[in-house]
């Protein structure tokens, strides 16, 4: 992508129409600044990636020129896909105190931390990168140690609003600073980017007290055991759980990894109080009376490997739920993960647990970290933006923050609904919309980054909907001539002791194609393959109307 002289640049490689994975970036001449770099997790079609992170390629390409990574708060959206980028490209890196620790973490895990540099900045930070500076403000959202980033450019001043909300009762008092956004307004805003997850949603969020008051009472009504699941870098509603369990006298165990790791980071840090002697180890949950315990776990999002998902399916080494065992889930499905939650919350009600779920302001349990309707409209109107670009949402989300814009007098020819990769330019104070650079996905796998694309995914998908079958044909090395029957293996497809004359047929279909191939002169090992292949998904398809995946396999002797 070049860039005319005195041109400021703004795109996402992550974090428009959808939600997760969020990267922006910001160039004005040889200056880059990436704000975020999240993961995000797969749904059910991306059959075992473990991640979903950003295609780097543009930054890889001019990597000379970035000066920094800026990190708005600590949530995985933001900040899981930091690791994988500095693999490839080292960069230092701002943020809170709070994100500083909880990056640590991630690049601890990933031998990264020694070679890296972590800057910490608060509300008040300035930064000089050449020709862009950086100032910051603090919002609320539902970790502690959220800022919003306002960049002074020689175009005029960009503000970037990070995840908030407004919540005038927060709990730890971490109150955002109303006071320096409207400052900032009054100065004037040349473009804002601001988040738009709940741009569908009327109204204010409730106070995330009202939900420090609903888990108390669940609490005092639990007959046994009770199981709790949040987010974990919800480092409030932590708070909120550990003060439940402190006024009901019951001890806490921490089950997942990253539970721990939070809860650890956030302790050490003070922004959690954890009372001495509260903590238990997941060893000592049955040898303490049930109504003496309250166990604290990940897992509110469905996803299969953590805590909460085990517990369901009673496969938690040392941990039940056990019958009129209470279970809370003090969160609420991220768009996408609906079905998976309501699959564990089933299974929980087979077990015979009393489970609570659900938001709202009367008995929920969760209260959004997103801002709401009317508090899109107060960020709007505070920063008075004369361009407008609405983040972090699916496209429907982008489409209604957009109509709430105009609500609020920005004109509707100033507002870009873009997608990744596309470019506002901004020459002359002016923003235009006319070009995009490379973005999309890179799948995680394991130790694998990027190894994985469409074809195997397709292959995947067909195993898991069609099953496979292998062939093993024994060939003379000399005359490539068969030696011994096939030998046909069925993985998903059919159970071949109840299918044996199906098997029979595939076996004589096989020995009649190399057959032919022999008499054809046509016996080398890619022919062969690829003329049983064809042959036997044909008659597959005749006799059953099932397409599986085909491997047949040569040995030569």
């Amino acid at each position: 992508m070049k860039t005319n002289e005195n041109t400021l640049s703004i795109f996402a490689l992550g974090g428009i129409n959808e939600i997760g994975k969020n990267m922006y970036v910001i160039q004005y001449e040889d200056d880059i600044l990436v704000i975020d770099c999240g993961s995000k997790f797969p749904d059910e079609s991306l059959m075992g990636i473990d991640l979903i992170i950003q295609d780097i390629s543009y930054l890889k390409e001019n990597q000379e020129k970035i000066r920094a990574i800026i990190v708005t708060h600590g949530h995985e959206d933001h900040i899981g896909g930091i690791p994988y980028l500095l693999k490839q490209i080292n960069m230092p890196i701002y943020a809170s105190r709070l994100t500083l620790g909880l990056i640590e973490l991630r690049l601890k895990e990933h031998g990264l931390l020694r070679n890296t540099e972590l800057q910490m900045v608060t509300g008040d930070s300035k930064l000089d990168f050449g020709t862009m500076q950086v100032e910051f403000f603090k919002t609320h959202h539902s970790i502690p140690d959220c800022l919003g980033i306002v960049f002074q450019t020689p175009q005029g001043a960009i503000v970037h609003t990070g995840d908030f909300k407004f919540d005038f009762t927060p709990v730890n008092d971490d109150n955002a600073d109303i006071h320096k956004m409207a400052e900032i307004g009054r100065k004037g805003v040349l473009l804002l980017l601001s988040e738009s997850t709940n741009a569908e949603r009327p109204g204010f969020n409730p106070s995330e007290q009202l939900i420090g008051e609903h888990i108390v009472d669940a609490f005092q009504k639990a007959r046994r055991k009770i199981f709790i699941s949040t987010f974990a870098s919800n480092v409030s509603r932590v708070q909120q759980i550990v003060d439940a369990a402190e006024k009901t006298n019951r001890k806490l165990a921490l089950l997942g990894r990253s539970m721990v790791n939070v809860v650890k980071v956030a302790s050490e840090l003070g922004y959690l109080t954890v009372p001495e002697g509260m903590l238990i180890e997941k060893h000592e949950i049955n040898r303490m009376d049930p109504e003496r315990v309250a166990i604290l776990c990940t897992g509110s999002q469905g996803e299969p490997m953590a805590a909460l998902s085990r517990l369901s399916s009673s496969n938690f080494r040392q941990v039940e739920v056990l019958h009129d065992d209470t279970v809370i889930f003090a969160s609420s499905p991220i768009p996408g993960n609906e079905k998976s939650v309501s699959r564990i919350i089933d299974n929980l009600y087979l077990l015979g647990a009393n489970v609570i779920y659900g938001s709202g302001s009367e008995t929920g349990m969760h209260v959004s970290g997103h801002a709401c309707q009317e508090e899109l409209k107060l960020m709007l109107t505070l920063m008075k933006p004369k361009y407008f670009i609405p983040v972090h949402g699916e496209y429907r989300m982008l489409h209604h923050h957009k109509l709430l814009a105009e609500s609020v007098g920005v004109e509707s020819e100033n507002i870009f609904v873009i997608n990744n990769g596309d470019v506002v330019d901004l020459t002359d104070k002016v923003a235009r919309q006319t070009r995009s650079i490379q973005a999309g996905h890179i799948f995680v796998d394991g130790l694998g980054i990027g190894d994985v694309g469409n074809m195997v995914l397709r292959d995947r998908k067909l195993l898991s909907e069609e099953g496979m079958l292998v062939i093993v044909l024994k060939v003379g090395k000399s005359d490539g001539q068969l030696i011994a029957d096939p030998d046909t293996i069925s993985r998903g497809f059919v159970y071949s002791r109840d299918a044996e004359e199906l098997m029979s047929e595939i076996n004589d279909l096989v020995i009649k194609t190399v057959a032919t191939l022999e008499k054809a002169n046509g016996n080398r090992q890619n022919i062969i393959r690829q003329s049983i292949k064809k042959e036997v998904d044909k008659f597959l398809y005749a006799r059953t109307k099932r397409r599986p995946m085909i491997l047949p396999i040569i040995i030569e002797m």
